[in-house]
């Protein structure tokens, strides 16, 4: 197992999920406030990562396309909610190292929010204000990555995407998307779980996860763009909105 200190992180380590089908209860709440700084495209663990199991400790994360994140960041990134499930854009990439190769790990996102206020977009001033408390918060969700599980090498050997990660605005969604209230602030959230082979893994589960966060990513729900810098961000970057840029009607 890992011992001494862990790197800085964007992150703090949660209650523990069992080894093969992690919850959303082991994500912890929106209790635990905003994310510590960190450095810019990595993330690591936060306090406790010295009693990590060994397939888990020496986890690294890079968050791919991390410029455009960035870019997003500085204007104040929204993301489309809606009732049927919209897919991020900028997407969630990023390149793991550091897995044992020869073991299995289950890869998975939760988004918790940022604070406990809903907000509203004021135009003459192009920026976010607190309007009051936010609404009771929609049940706790997570996305497996669709390859889980899979070999550390699988993971290592290519970039992760969560491209079919959607989000929705529909508290009664049954298509296991993420739900999230809109006008409310999210920081996504991400985690390595090693799938440990013994019999009582359960007495280990705080000990083979790693989770990271890139505060980067932080981003307001909304089920239409406010800010117009965003909405021409988005289109300019994301190859899907060709229709916009060629005049299409067709998105």
């Amino acid at each position: 197992q890992c011992t001494g200190s862990a790197p800085t992180s964007g992150v703090q380590d949660q209650a523990p999920p069992t080894a093969s089908h992690p919850s959303a209860a082991f994500l912890g709440g929106p209790g635990e406030g905003p994310p510590r700084d960190t450095s810019p495209g990595w993330a690591g663990e936060g306090p406790g990562a010295g009693g990590k199991n060994r397939h888990v400790c020496h986890a690294a994360a890079r968050l791919e396309m991390g410029s455009l994140w960035e870019e997003f960041n500085r204007l104040g990134t929204e993301m489309i909610v809606t009732k049927a499930g919209r897919r991020m854009f900028p997407t969630f990439q990023v390149k793991l190292s550091g897995l044992d190769p020869l073991a299995d790990y289950v890869l998975l996102m939760d988004f918790i929010p940022l604070d406990d206020k809903r907000y509203r977009y004021a135009f003459h001033s192009s920026s976010w204000l607190a309007a009051g408390r936010a609404d009771p918060a929609a049940p706790g969700r997570v996305h497996f990555h669709p390859d889980s599980p899979a070999k550390g090498a699988q993971w290592m050997r290519q970039i992760v995407s969560f491209d079919k990660l959607k989000l929705t605005n529909n508290l009664l969604d049954d298509n296991g998307h993420i739900i999230l209230n809109s006008m409310h602030r999210y920081q996504p959230r991400f985690h390595v779980v090693f799938v440990d082979p013994r019999r009582d893994s359960e007495r280990f589960a705080h000990q083979n996860f790693k989770s990271f966060s890139f505060p980067e990513t932080q981003f307001m729900a909304v089920t239409a763009y406010q800010n117009h810098r965003i909405t021409q961000l988005k289109i300019a970057s994301n190859p899907f909105a060709k229709g916009f840029r060629d005049g299409d009607p067709e998105p």
